[in-house]
């Protein structure tokens, strides 16, 4: 069925272009951009020479499953220096530039591309990139490169990360960039990029394309158009588009939020701004949910610049959906979050039965789903750079203004506010231990019979560069098993120490007659591997929250009934 927007978009092409055919997806993309300044003869880049980097990704996990490539209308046999085979998922994941030296090749698409990157004079027109990555032809062409068969790369498990790229010369060599690698690039060079090429590598390229809606674990851009981006913010939400083939998850609606009860967890907003916001005029932003404010304070910000804005709290202990709004003194990314709060205690698995049965149960395919181990922020640091002047008898000084006929000389301090990006990252790291309960009578080493029960530990450590009120610890691990298809049912665990390095076992199972802390795997399970999948979840920070997938394998083989032994009353 086609999705509603797409044909919206469409429907004005079809009657201009009537040979046009377009592929069933659904864009998510805007754009912006504006003025470029001027160029120098070693530091340029000619408008409309642009293109975008294409990376196939499975739907269910947000993997890429193919080599980015990318398209562009001209050969650019001319650059020297690429980063060819990086995407944006892979370097949020932490991979590294890995610059290659000549060799680059692109794909010269048959039917040529709209403009990606708008200029002042040229803006590029984000109804015409939506249509041109909508087109059954452009999709055919994505499909042949990436060795995927066009019914399967429509059918709904893949959508396709578009990023654009811009060539241009950046002192006297030619380079190949997405904007993401230019945010990357430009930290190597301790600003050397940006300060010769601002206007195309921290503005216009990177506003070419951002999302409308949450995916891939990029949130929706709702940020200044217009104005050039830190480093960090162009590497967390900017320069990419997504086409989908199929609905997005419901928990990824945009301006929505899904919370666990009694968790303690970190809202943010993105602030930016046109004016310096300094100790003299410092930003803020207040978070009303419920009846209770919070307030992020003094806040510092350059001019033409942005940070994240959070606050720490504590959910309900009851489900619920609140209504968060958000108040302040610069430009919002957002003003309003929906906030669901759910129970992870609520369903856990039915009491088992020794006459259970489940003829024709075959064992489940493994949720691959994935990680978040580490994200990164910052915040402006804020210092007064003194500039004492002297001023002679009678000179009056703007700044205190002392007027004439002052009675003796003096300094007087001309001085201004300087910032400086304060960078911060966390991580987070698990490991799962399943083993059989001790009350097993048959078990040995991970091997046991079906109808026992089985115990867990999970260890896990968040570690952060950042002060401590920036994060909280990782709160909850939810255990999922292969006889409920790892859906249906499940099992909160329990923290049993505390702060940053923690471990979780399963809660006193009520079903057990000792009161273990066991899970019991039914007895009609089928001889062999039994996996254990458990998700590491609630470690907050500004950017966002850090998860962890895990699982373990032990062994079924017999069942408990095989230790029975049955003889005649005496």
């Amino acid at each position: 069925m086609k999705k509603v927007l797409c044909a919206l978009l469409c429907v004005a092409m079809f009657f201009s272009f009537s040979r046009v055919a377009y592929a069933d997806g659904t864009p998510n993309i805007d754009s912006g951009g504006g003025g470029m300044g001027q160029g120098t003869a070693n530091n340029s880049w000619a408008p409309g020479r642009d293109g975008v980097r294409v990376t196939v990704v499975r739907d269910s996990d947000n993997t890429p499953i193919s080599l980015p490539f990318d398209f562009s209308n001209g050969t650019n046999g001319d650059v020297a220096i690429h980063f060819r085979y990086g995407n944006k998922i892979g370097y949020r994941e932490g991979n590294s530039l890995a610059p290659m030296q000549n060799g680059y090749s692109c794909i010269v698409p048959t039917n040529p591309m709209p403009r990606i990157i708008s200029t002042g004079s040229s803006p590029a027109s984000i109804a015409a990139i939506r249509d041109y990555f909508c087109r059954e032809g452009t999709m055919r062409d994505i499909a042949l490169t990436s060795g995927i068969a066009y019914e399967d790369l429509i059918g709904g498990d893949y959508k396709v990360l578009l990023e654009p790229i811009a060539y241009f010369l950046y002192e006297g060599v030619m380079f190949a960039m997405t904007a993401t690698e230019a945010a990357l690039y430009n930290k190597q060079v301790m600003n050397g990029l940006r300060g010769k090429m601002n206007s195309l590598t921290h503005k216009n390229l990177p506003l070419a394309m951002f999302l409308e809606v949450s995916d891939l674990g990029f949130p929706a851009w709702g940020g200044s158009t217009v104005q050039a981006q830190s480093d960090d913010i162009i590497v967390a939400s900017l320069g990419l588009g997504i086409v989908r083939f199929a609905d997005p998850d419901p928990e990824q609606e945009d301006g929505v939020v899904v919370y666990r009860c009694g968790t303690e967890v970190i809202t943010s907003v993105l602030l930016s701004t046109n004016e310096d916001k300094d100790p003299d005029n410092s930003a803020y932003a207040t978070f009303k949910i419920g009846e209770t404010e919070y307030s992020h304070k003094d806040i510092y910000i350059p001019k033409k610049e942005s940070q994240l804005a959070w606050i720490k709290w504590r959910t309900p202990e009851q489900p619920c959906s609140i209504k968060i709004t958000v108040e302040s003194n610069c430009t919002l990314d957002r003003s309003e979050i929906v906030a669901k709060v759910v129970d992870m205690n609520s369903n856990p698995p039915p009491d088992p039965q020794a006459n259970d049965r489940y003829d024709g149960f075959t064992i489940p395919a493994i949720p691959d789903n994935q990680d978040v181990t580490s994200l990164t922020w910052g915040e402006w640091k804020c210092k007064w750079h003194e500039n004492k002047v002297w001023h002679d008898v009678g000179e009056a000084c703007e700044i205190d203004g002392d007027g004439i006929g002052a009675v003796e000389a003096y300094f007087c301090d001309h001085g201004w506010w300087e910032y400086e990006w304060a960078s911060y990252s966390a991580s987070v790291s698990a490991a799962l231990s399943t083993a059989p309960d001790e009350k097993n009578p048959t078990a040995s080493g991970k091997t046991m019979k079906s109808g026992y029960g089985l115990c867990a530990n999970v260890d896990v450590n968040v570690y952060s560069t950042a002060p401590g009120d920036h994060i909280t610890q990782a709160q909850n691990v939810v255990a999922y098993f292969p006889e409920f298809s790892y859906r249906t049912y499940w099992r909160l665990l329990e923290r049993v120490t505390t702060e940053y390095d923690d471990s979780f076992v399963f809660r006193e199972n009520p079903y057990s007659t000792y009161e273990r802390r066991v899970h019991f795997s039914p007895v009609w399970f089928p001889d062999g591997q039994y996996v254990t999948y458990m998700e590491v979840l609630d470690a907050w920070t500004p950017a966002g929250m850090l998860r962890m997938y895990l699982t373990d394998i032990m062994t079924i083989q017999d069942s408990l009934f095989d230790d029975w032994h049955i003889r005649p009353v005496k």
